[in-house]
């Protein structure tokens, strides 16, 4: 679904400049932040880093570049 929104000049600025640095269009930034924003709601006891490290973990193991963790026994 596709709705339009209007942001305050500074957000957009923002989010167009974030976009750029991040090689993202300006809506997939904003999506972005909103999807950070939904589950650091959803997870107040995590601190955003750790949020950050999870996602850019998932999306390592999508690309198949984990490897998985060997657990010795003794």
């Amino acid at each position: 679904m596709s709705i339009t929104i209007t942001l305050p000049p500074e957000i957009a600025d923002e989010a167009t400049m974030y976009a750029k640095l991040n090689f993202r269009t300006v809506q997939k930034q904003i999506e972005y932040w909103c999807y950070l924003g939904k589950l650091a709601d959803e997870n107040p006891d995590l601190p955003l880093s750790f949020i950050k490290g999870a996602l850019e973990g998932k999306a390592e193991c999508e690309r198949g570049e984990a490897t998985p963790f060997e657990f010795r026994t003794q």
